[in-house]
């Protein structure tokens, strides 16, 4: 038995064979785990690797907090040469598992030839796993951390992705339903082109809030990170409590969080709001990195590491000066319930728009937005931005229920 994967120019091609899972315990196998991506996505034109440092944090307890109320655990499947031919990572955050009707672990990181018997192997040593702990469904596939990264299937728009963003091919739609995944919910991008100007309606909203009296905008300082920090976890924690689901944000993923935020912003494009002087909302955008980090294929080693962060001194100037990082990823944005009606996601946009136009910058994605929050869709919308990429974050229930009761709407905000 023989397929082909297509996806571009690229091939890649398996015959049935015998697999086997092995857990990732020690430095070569979580080897072979980093390796397994780089393996299937060889000759993919759009693929950016991940930094392998990056990857291995996720599942650092010193690194990520989520550990103080949670485990993780990762495989790969190897084939008969000893190559490996899949991985899967599957992880539980005790606070977040009990939010749901049925407590619900994650898988993430999968990666698999196109064959559902490989992927029916990943899928059932995760499900075994996380039902082993008292789980009684899976949601995949996500990160083991917060949603603005590693988070969803890609179904359409297979282009490069912007940082943070996953990228994988159209037929893992198939192995994610052909297992009896659902769709839980559907996120969507949206790619504002900073060569035009912003919509006129926009435009005269963004101008209108910043007249308005006692509404002022900053941007983020790095000198006076601790301060922002505090006003985001003020903002965070009350834009999002009445979500499904929601879990407060500890001041220790705060502090992992700008720790890694202060490396690689951009302070322009950063912005808080502040009403009558009291913190009101927060628009968050990164540099795409993955611009800068495709040519070293996850591995920056320490030649890489010292050019980089010399490269990156004033707002990533030598990148900018060279074209070699003109695109930005809007991570996040937050408005306090009480403040919703007052335009400020117009404000915090048209706030620093020519100036990140003079930096270079060209393009700017709005990502991502889920389904379940219609307000911030409609946001989306009144930028003008055409849609980008889409995603979807699937379930499987562990029990027999049919197909039609595998999912349970989400409460809408």
């Amino acid at each position: 038995m023989r397929a082909d994967w297509f996806l571009g120019e690229s091939r890649i091609t398996w015959q049935a064979m015998a697999y086997r899972l092995v857990e990732v315990q020690n430095r070569r196998t979580e080897q072979l785990f980093l390796d397994c991506a780089r393996r299937l996505y060889a000759e993919d034109p759009h693929w950016v690797c991940p930094l392998d440092l990056e990857i291995r944090a996720v599942f650092d307890p010193r690194k990520n907090p989520l550990f103080a109320r949670g485990e993780a655990c990762r495989w790969v499947l190897v084939d008969g040469a000893g190559q490996p031919a899949g991985r899967i990572a599957a992880f539980i955050h005790g606070a977040r598992a009990h939010q749901f009707e049925q407590p619900t672990g994650g898988i993430g990181f999968f990666e698999c030839v196109i064959d559902p018997v490989a992927a029916g192997q990943l899928f059932d040593v995760a499900r075994h796993w996380l039902a082993a702990r008292g789980m009684e469904a899976m949601d995949g596939p996500i990160n083991f951390g917060e949603n603005d990264r590693f988070w969803g299937l890609l179904t359409e728009g297979f282009c490069q992705p912007f940082y943070g963003m996953p990228y994988n091919p159209p037929a893992y739609v198939d192995l994610f339903e052909g297992y009896g995944f659902r769709p839980y919910f559907r996120q969507h991008t949206r790619r504002l082109d900073l060569t035009q100007p912003p919509p006129e309606r926009f435009r005269k909203i963004g101008e209108w809030v910043h007249n308005k009296e006692g509404v002022r905008f900053e941007c983020l300082r790095r000198a006076r990170m601790a301060r922002y920090g505090r006003d985001f976890l003020t903002i965070y924690n009350d834009a999002w409590q009445d979500h499904p689901q929601f879990v407060p944000m500890t001041e220790a993923q705060l502090e992992a969080m700008l720790a890694q935020l202060k490396e690689i912003l951009v302070e322009e494009l950063c912005i808080f709001a502040y009403v009558r002087d009291v913190p009101a909302a927060f628009l968050i955008a990164l540099p795409d990195l993955n611009q800068i980090f495709k040519p070293y294929r996850g591995r920056l080693g320490f030649r890489g590491m010292v050019e980089f962060l010399w490269r990156r001194r004033n707002q990533f100037a030598w990148y900018r000066r060279r074209g070699l990082l003109t695109r930005a990823r809007a991570v996040i944005m937050g408005v306090r319930p009480a403040f919703q009606r007052y335009g400020l996601e117009a404000g915090m946009t048209i706030l620093t728009y020519g100036d990140v136009q003079a930096m270079g910058f060209r393009e700017v994605e709005l990502s991502w937005v889920g389904d379940f929050n219609p307000a911030m869709e409609a946001t989306l919308e009144a930028t003008g931005a055409p849609p980008g990429p889409s995603y979807i974050t699937y379930r499987k229930l562990f029990s027999d229920a049919s197909l039609a009761q595998q999912v349970r709407p989400i409460r809408r905000a």
